[in-house]
């Protein structure tokens, strides 16, 4: 369906809805397959996940485009509605690797890594998404095709209230910084640190083949980053230790750090943690000394994972070329969209190493990740996180992953496989503009 043009900008709103017009620039904007974009909105999901921006691209063709990103997401509706627009409204929706080089190279003038590179995943999903639907085909068909029929997943602990904010005056938390949620269903950070395997035999149950554990993020805020006693490290290992008492080898055992220890916290760690046999141990320090991460590779002699936390294939082609990693995690919304995920799995399987799919945060990033997994070898695994997958992505999506005994199925319909919810896109939603 066309967007009418408006008969004049809307000025800001009490709600913070902002319409504007902005003229294309004919001279810089492909226009070869005789599809327009007419129209951009933007909305954050303020009641469900307030640090979600969801993104919808119109055409003149009647096909919508959708995408995501997280983190920041005033900042980076500012920048696709004042700077980026200027770029895609009235150009070819299709020339989708033009339109990636164009945005990135002049972001480059001023940097552009952040908020930048986020505000162009969601772009670029919503290209991809636009073009898979004009051929009639999955994302996945147009990566060129399956390299696998299904694509293996993990749990990871969040809870159903991670990075949400539930009640009137609840603060969202910071995601990514120790929400360890409370019992109840599907509260697995909560049982991941409390009734560990109960949580693993049910998750065996599921299929699911690996678990990832956030259990030393309370050592963290107890003792801080730089030093952990021994009783504080054997308390964090005492939940996957029963996992292994339980289940035994059923189970892949995953540990996240979130980037909170330096060198010596994380070499305890490492220690108190090899007699579990680790798939990988994941930014247990932060990334930003590439060095000292592999330094810390060397040392802790167990399989790494680095890290959804880089965000520019200078810092992969780091990490790879000093040897810092033995799996690297790319998010899609945070890196660059589909575009980008797809050329960093690739670029890592030159060095064999395996890349994995990060997504805890919005359900078209796990969308994402899936096309990017189901078309790459490369790739070998998929985040997911149940709790979200069953609790409030079926609110803002119109079709759900589907998750059978351990894997994704890859989507199957044209585009992205699914659609943002139309009614999140009113006037009288937080943050909401529209860009025509």
């Amino acid at each position: 369906m066309k967007l009418p043009a408006p008969s004049r900008p809307k000025k800001t709103t009490q709600s913070g809805s902002v319409a504007q017009t902005i003229t294309p620039q004919p001279k810089l904007v492909p226009t070869s397959s005789g599809i327009k974009i007419t129209a951009i909105e933007t909305v954050i999901p303020d009641d469900i996940m307030p640090g979600l921006l969801l993104v919808r691209v119109h055409t003149d063709a009647g096909f919508i485009g959708h995408g995501e990103t997280y983190y920041a997401p005033h900042a980076v509706a500012a920048m696709i509605h004042d700077w980026m627009g200027r770029r895609l409204l009235g150009a070819d929706p299709l020339s989708i690797e033009n339109h990636w080089r164009f945005l990135y190279e002049r972001a480059s003038a001023f940097g552009s890594r952040g908020t930048e590179l986020r505000a162009i995943s969601a772009i670029d999903l919503a290209l991809w998404d636009i073009l898979g639907q004009v051929c009639g085909k999955p994302v996945w068909q147009l990566l060129g095709g399956k390299a696998r029929d299904k694509v293996r997943v993990y749990n990871s602990s969040g809870g159903p209230t991670y990075g949400r904010r539930i009640g009137a005056g609840r603060d969202q938390g910071w995601p990514g910084h120790g929400d360890i949620g409370k019992p109840g269903p599907l509260e697995d950070n909560w049982a991941s640190n409390h009734a560990a395997g109960d949580l693993a035999e049910e998750l065996v149950a599921e299929g699911y083949c690996a678990m990832k554990f956030w259990t030393f993020d309370r050592a963290f805020h107890e003792h801080g980053g730089n030093f952990l006693p021994w009783s504080a490290v054997k308390a964090c290992v005492k939940p996957m230790e029963e996992v292994r008492a339980r289940v035994g080898d059923k189970i892949e055992i995953l540990l996240d750090g979130h980037g909170f220890f330096q060198l010596p916290a994380a070499l305890r760690i490492a220690e108190a943690m090899r007699d579990l046999r680790p798939l990988w141990l994941e930014d247990v320090m932060r990334v930003d000394n590439v060095d000292t991460l592999a330094d810390f590779r060397d040392k802790a002699r167990l399989p790494i994972a680095v890290s959804e936390m880089l965000t520019s294939r200078e810092d992969y082609r780091l990490v790879l070329e000093r040897r810092a990693a033995d799996y690297v995690m790319i998010d899609p919304t945070w890196v660059g969209g589909i575009s980008e995920t797809r050329r960093l799995a690739e670029f890592a399987q030159a060095y064999n190493v395996p890349a994995t799919m990060h997504d805890c945060t919005g359900p078209l990033t796990l969308f994402a990740g899936l096309h990017v997994a189901t078309a790459v070898p490369n790739v070998t695994f998929q985040e997911t996180v149940r709790a979200h997958i069953r609790t409030f992505y079926s609110s803002l999506i119109e079709t759900n992953v589907v998750i059978e005994q351990g894997f994704a199925l890859p989507p199957e319909a044209p585009g992205l496989g699914t659609r943002l919810k139309a009614s999140l896109f009113a006037e009288s939603q937080p943050g909401y503009r529209i860009t025509r």
